[in-house]
């Protein structure tokens, strides 16, 4: 155990930034025992991409440490740390290996904080937990957001399409074959041939006694320097055509990785080793067909097929591969907003390819004769939101502008004869109908916007519980196919009738903490109690509604225009409402945990996520699912002093 003096030192330093400032006095003593202070001199790598993750993260307490990417050997700076900045945290919430490469910019003083201390810090200490849970996020996010930047600057290697793609393919790992076909160098050209006809592969790798790699052919190699040669060399040991030495890799590497490695070498086939080197034992190989096979569950490939399928059960085929694609970047930790995102894209194009086909039929029946009238169509909900990760309920309308005169009628037949053949192709797709019938195939929501205005206006004027009620699910509407300019006309007349009727922000306020959190869940396990979901909790009404339902009210109160998250929405609104700038960031960081949570469990029930067994939950999930109704709470306290809502009757 270092020395008190020295402790105290370490105490001193750590209090000085956050969230170690927030610490309990004999929590920082604990911490501050069991950290290293390390010197490192200019130039010196703590860790490089690829490496495997140690066991602390670091704080810089004197000088300046860059973290970069390296693409075609160009260096791509991402962030530059200095004095009280964390860096390496993806070795506390992550798997895999670190993604960037951390160099000391100038010597430097670093403090190596121990990962399993920070876990328990997560489990005991709520804003602890919610600032390493934002500062890998945010890492994440510069990434993505520096590679972005940099693949628009040079596109020499990608092309204008593909350089997009590229960021994509970052976190997508490819599928090597791992039962590799391999022959000793003395065998013939003749028998080698045969080996690949008779298992019909295009190389066979050519290894030592020891399965080190030696070489590798390839059908290439047979055409040009066998069938294409004069006289008959098929007798000759395969060492004299293989290519040599063979391209050897590490596994785990990206679509991205490998895209790379085959424009600067100009190889096809990589092959696998146990240590990566030509000197260890071959595990497995990748060819130019794997990784054009692991494109099929890149988004990019994904949007280019729905926008090119011809009829339904192509858009449900490219849906399905879109459930793959979120496993994987579940599995790999992914930031949330980065693949709601991705998610979205892709709705919204099966969504545009479902009205279009829709579009064409009724033109081909010939019995309606509106197409000529403006129209929107409108995700509502968690589609709305930009929210729907999994395949849950539909909820969406159909929103026109005012037909002519003697037309109403007609147009009307027209519209809902649309809304049934699209809420019909995305329920083949495995969106399933709304409960409620919130859907673009009821008459009720497939209306002029002059309805529209009037139905926004009863609810705002005459806020009575089921007003409320569909104000929850109608104001977040998003136009994702048509005349935009219709929706963002209706969102002005909502700004406009809330302004007139200050009071109807109050009850829908109100409304928005008739979801307590459940502070008590984990001493009471506070879940429920109906025969379908009897001892599950409910992370959709208990944890998710009480800050999407805040969010959606701040949002109009302040005129937010933009068609935003949940997220999206705090993070605006702590750069709106004085005093709520960290409030805002841990609201939207605890929304996306929850998004996360909810997805892992659908995914590994094939449901849509809602209910979930907390026995399931492991230490860090249920502790930060705890610290999220702890922010819920302070969310909801707010809402209730700025609206006074205690003065307010139901």
């Amino acid at each position: 155990m270092p020395s008190n003096t020295i402790v105290e030192r370490v105490v001193a330093d750590l209090l000085k930034y956050p969230p170690f400032d927030q610490l309990d006095p004999a929590v920082l003593k604990d911490l501050a025992e069991s950290v290293t202070l390390t010197y490192h001199e200019e130039g010196e790598v703590i860790f490089s991409k690829g490496d495997s993750l140690k066991g602390h993260a670091f704080m810089v307490m004197k000088g300046a440490v860059r973290l970069f990417d390296s693409i075609d050997g160009k260096e791509v700076l991402v962030d530059l740390c200095d004095e009280g900045d964390i860096f390496g945290v993806r070795a506390i919430f992550a798997h895999h290996d670190y993604v960037l490469t951390a160099q000391v910019a100038e010597e430097s003083l670093l403090f190596e904080l121990p990962v399993d201390k920070i876990r328990h810090l997560l489990e005991t200490e709520p804003r602890v937990s919610l600032f390493f849970a934002g500062a890998f996020a945010k890492s994440v996010e510069e990434i993505e957001h520096t590679l972005s930047e940099a693949f628009d600057v040079d596109r020499r290697l990608f092309g204008e399409q593909s350089c997009n793609n590229f960021l994509q393919n970052e976190t997508l790992e490819v599928k090597p074959v791992t039962t590799v076909i391999t022959c000793p160098p003395d065998i013939s050209i003749q028998e080698a041939a045969k080996i690949m006809s008779d298992r019909n592969i295009g190389s066979i790798i050519v290894v030592s006694p020891e399965n080190h790699p030696l070489g590798i052919i390839t059908d290439t190699d047979l055409t040009k320097k066998v069938v294409s040669r004069p006289g008959s060399i098929k007798e000759r040991p395969v060492s004299s055509i293989m290519s040599s030495p063979v391209y050897t890799i590490s596994g785990g590497k990206t679509i991205a990785d490998m895209v790379m490695l085959m424009v600067k070498t100009k190889l096809r086939h990589f092959c696998i080793t146990e240590d990566g080197s030509p000197d260890s034992p071959v595990a497995g190989i990748i060819s130019e067909h794997d990784i054009i096979t692991s494109e099929g569950n890149n988004p990019a490939v994904i949007m280019k097929a729905i926008m090119q399928a011809s009829d339904r059960d192509q858009l449900k085929e490219q849906r399905n591969k879109t459930e793959s694609l979120l496993q994987v970047y579940i599995g790999q930790e992914v930031a949330v907003h980065f693949i709601s995102n991705i998610v979205t894209e892709i709705n919204d194009a099966i969504i545009t390819r479902a009205v279009d086909f829709s579009l064409k039929e009724l033109e081909e029946e010939g019995e309606y004769k509106c197409a000529d009238i403006p129209f929107c169509w409108l995700s509502l909900g968690s589609e709305g939101r930009k929210e729907q990760l999994l395949r849950t309920d539909q909820d969406n309308a159909i929103l026109y502008a005012e037909p002519p005169e003697g037309e109403k009628e007609k147009a009307h037949e027209y519209f809902l004869a649309l809304g049934r053949k699209v809420t019909g192709i995305l329920q083949h797709c495995g969106f399933v109908k709304c409960p409620a019938d919130v859907m673009a195939s009821n008459p009720v929501w497939c209306q002029p916007i002059s309805v529209w205005k009037g139905y926004f206006s009863k609810w705002i004027v005459t806020p009575e519980p089921k007003a409320v009620m569909h104000s929850t699910i109608f104001f977040d509407f998003r136009p994702v196919y048509g005349q935009a300019r219709l929706a963002a006309e209706l969102k002005q007349e909502i700004f406009s009738l809330i302004a007139k009727n200050r009071g109807f922000l109050g009850f829908f306020a109100k409304n928005a903490l008739q979801n307590p959190p459940p502070l008590g869940f984990f001493r009471n396990f506070l879940v429920e109690k109906s025969r379908d979901h009897a001892n599950e909790f409910d992370i959709k009404a208990r944890a998710m509604m009480p800050l999407s339902d805040a969010a959606r009210v701040l949002s109009y109160e302040l005129k937010v225009p933009e068609y935003f998250s949940t997220a999206e929405r705090f993070k605006r609104l702590g750069t709106l409402v004085p005093g709520m700038k960290d409030l805002g960031a841990e609201a939207a960081a605890g929304y996306e945990f929850l998004m996360r949570l909810r997805a892992v469990n659908g995914l590994a029930n094939k449901s849509s996520g809602r209910y979930i067994k907390p026995e399931t939950l492991n230490k860090i999930d249920r502790q930060t699912l705890r610290n999220v109704f702890s922010t819920i709470d302070k969310v909801q306290k707010t809402l209730n002093l700025r609206f006074q809502l205690d003065y307010i009757r139901d």
